[in-house]
């Protein structure tokens, strides 16, 4: 799952991303409204934690665009103290959720985890599918209650198809929800993780639908 972290302050900046990154997700990172806007605009991402205030271009401005645009990400909006315009105004202009500064890192990831659920139709914390149980809070991966041990790319992929359950996924879009925006993409290797996968899992949990991708079935 990809993250897009938008702070014009550059030590919250790093340590936000830091923290989703921590947390499995990818995260890129846009420090003023103008990158935030086209990021946001040309990039497929699961969430956004997005500053109200931006050089170049205001938080809720970028915001506005962006659902003017039909872009539907959810969205975390950071406002100040007791800036309760702000939160009116954010919620106004389409945000999903609001936090204010200063705040805990473990709040802003439990209300991330609750919007990326929302977003896919999953109640719990736990997403289930047969025997494959991923805990959205810890990271932890099982399978008929043994945990499973993943690297950072396997655990991705597996929350991407997870969160889409039943749904065709293409190699494309896997590809651009496990790596960050700088990073030196390459759909192929899709291929090699989604193989030690189902190394790790039962047979035919991981389907192949030739000619589109992959797709975590629930079990008949």
């Amino acid at each position: 799952m990809r993250i897009l972290v938008v702070e014009d302050e550059p030590m919250l900046a790093a340590q936000l991303a830091e923290g989703v990154s921590a947390a499995g997700y990818v995260a890129d990172i846009a420090r003023n409204g103008a990158d935030a806007h086209f990021m946001g605009d040309t990039e497929p991402y699961d969430a956004v934690v997005l500053d109200i205030g931006l050089p170049q271009m205001d938080g809720i401005t970028v915001l506005k665009k962006w659902r003017a645009a039909g872009r539907t990400m959810p969205v975390l909006i950071l406002t100040a103290r007791d800036s309760w315009h702000e939160k009116v105004a954010g919620i106004d202009a389409g945000a999903d959720d609001y936090l204010t500064k200063p705040f805990h890192m473990e709040e802003l990831l439990a209300r991330l985890r609750a919007l990326i659920r929302r977003a896919g139709g999953h109640a719990s914390t736990e997403l289930v599918c047969g025997p494959l149980t991923l805990d959205t809070r810890s990271s932890r991966v099982s399978v008929n209650g043994r945990t499973l041990t993943l690297t950072g790319h396997e655990y991705r992929v597996l929350a991407y198809l997870i969160h889409h359950r039943d749904e065709v996924v293409s190699r494309g879009d896997l590809t651009e929800h496990i790596y960050a925006q700088d990073f030196d993409r390459d759909s192929n290797t899709v291929e090699v993780f989604i193989g030690r996968l189902r190394k790790k899992l039962p047979p035919e949990l991981i389907e192949t639908v030739r000619g589109l991708g992959y797709r975590l079935a629930s079990p008949q």
